[in-house]
């Protein structure tokens, strides 16, 4: 494989991407009511693009050296053994759940028909792979104001199928994760924490995504960073380490990096499956796998955000805080989020749950902003188990999901991501404060 090298051509084209940048991209001065406010978007300045072309000029079109820089890097932001790049957050939660089902883990593998508990208020990924591993969700109701399961209730939820936990960070803010670890390990549950929406969250200190025997992690352009598509599923376990690496590379039982040969140094002397002994080990397939690694070009644009990680964090907290104090002056109209005790999140969203009795409702905010080119969303999928696609999936109910529903029907977020500043603040504030002096007539 072609290394980077400082070459007198290469450092004349990185200089001119130096340029490019500074003369063509550099962010648009926003104007109130014409410039949207999105609810997240890629930030970036020169260096992530400098690295995208430094990596093309390599031309090696599959995970490389960056790939290898970036794995390491983010294996010790998070606190952790091994990480794997992967071509998007929702490949990582298949990647999670299939590893589960993995012959290597003996008696503790899923079967078709075991249980997972999860939520039902979720992006559907996240429930897509319990249903695509022929495995059966059982769905647990969530808090209102933190919008995660409601702990209390899972060990009710767990019969003798049950065996693993899989849920994800709302929006960034942690769930309980003392409670959910203790409980899957009083009845030997598998327990996979869905960190796609929060990178950088903490909780006791510690990074979200070390707690659990894997996690996941998503790099669309909405998220902490961003690679375009890309994901990131990590774990401590060797043997789910092995698994993991498997399905992602075709289901091969070979671990040799892409272009090298005889890692293991038994290349032509296994005997494996029916196949005639001294059969090519990189075409000895042992798992039932996918390609899902990412490209060089990603982690490039990944590495330079991994620079920028922190200051992005702090500046979604800030964002964050900063609407919280606005609308405290609103909780007659508002249910506010709610952090998790003992956690410092990495909010993806601002969350507003529209009250009863507020006098208004959310369709009718949600369409105020939208026309004043606020983006908003829906806490994704609201309730699966009223989205069309999921009217006939296989799954257990612990109990109702009223506050599901109410999330469902009364919630919707806006953006706290890095790029939104000061002007931005001010002008989302003033068009709550016009819509609720019109609707209840009062500032």
């Amino acid at each position: 494989m072609m290394r980077g090298n400082n070459s007198k051509s290469r450092k004349n084209v990185l200089s001119a991407v130096k340029d490019f940048y500074f003369r063509n991209l550099k962010s648009e001065e926003f104007v109130p009511g014409k410039t949207r406010v999105p609810y997240g978007k890629r930030v970036y300045d020169e260096k992530e693009l400098i690295n995208l072309v430094d990596s093309s000029l390599d031309f090696w079109l599959t995970a490389g050296r960056y790939a290898e820089a970036f794995e390491r890097k983010f294996s010790r932001f998070i606190g952790a053994d091994n990480c794997m790049l992967v071509n998007s957050g929702s490949s990582a939660n298949l990647l999670a759940i299939s590893a589960l089902t993995s012959f290597l883990l003996g008696k503790r593998r899923l079967n078709r028909g075991d249980e997972v508990i999860t939520t039902a208020c979720c992006f559907p990924t996240t429930v897509n792979a319990i249903i695509q591993n022929n495995l059966v969700p059982v769905f647990v109701d969530i808090e209102l104001g933190t919008y995660n399961i409601d702990w209390a209730k899972i060990e009710r939820a767990i019969s003798p199928k049950t065996k693993a936990i899989f849920l994800a960070h709302t929006l960034g803010n942690p769930f309980n994760i003392k409670e959910v670890k203790r409980i899957a390990n009083k009845y030997n549950l598998w327990f996979v924490e869905d960190s796609c929406d929060a990178l950088g969250s903490k909780y006791n200190n510690k990074m979200t995504g070390s707690f659990s025997d894997i996690a996941t992690f998503s790099f669309y352009p909405s998220h902490q960073i961003t690679t375009g598509e890309g994901g990131a599923v990590i774990t401590n376990n060797p043997v789910l380490k092995k698994a993991l690496l498997s399905l992602r590379d075709w289901g091969r039982d070979c671990w040799c990096d892409t272009g090298k040969d005889g890692t293991c140094k038994k290349r032509f002397s296994l005997k494996m499956g029916r196949l005639p002994f001294g059969y090519d080990h990189k075409y000895i397939y042992s798992h039932i796998g996918y390609n899902m690694k990412i490209t060089d070009m990603q982690a490039a644009v990944g590495l330079a955000q991994l620079e920028k990680l922190n200051d992005f964090i702090i500046r979604r907290r800030n964002n964050f805080n900063r609407l919280f104090a606005f609308f405290k002056k609103y909780e007659d109209c508002f249910i506010l989020p709610k952090a998790q005790a003992c956690s410092l999140p990495s909010w993806f969203g601002f969350p507003l749950l529209v009250r009863q009795e507020a006098g208004f409702n959310r369709d009718a905010m949600v369409k105020f902003l939208e026309d004043r080119l606020i983006s908003t969303r829906m806490l994704f999928c609201g309730n699966i188990l009223r989205q069309p696609a999921y009217q006939n999936i296989k799954h257990r109910l612990a109990g109702n999901l009223e506050n599901t529903d109410i999330a469902m029907n009364n919630l919707f977020w806006i953006g706290v991501y890095p790029g939104i500043n000061e002007k931005m603040l001010d002008y989302i504030k003033r068009c709550f404060i016009d819509f609720i002096a019109q609707t209840k007539g009062r500032e």
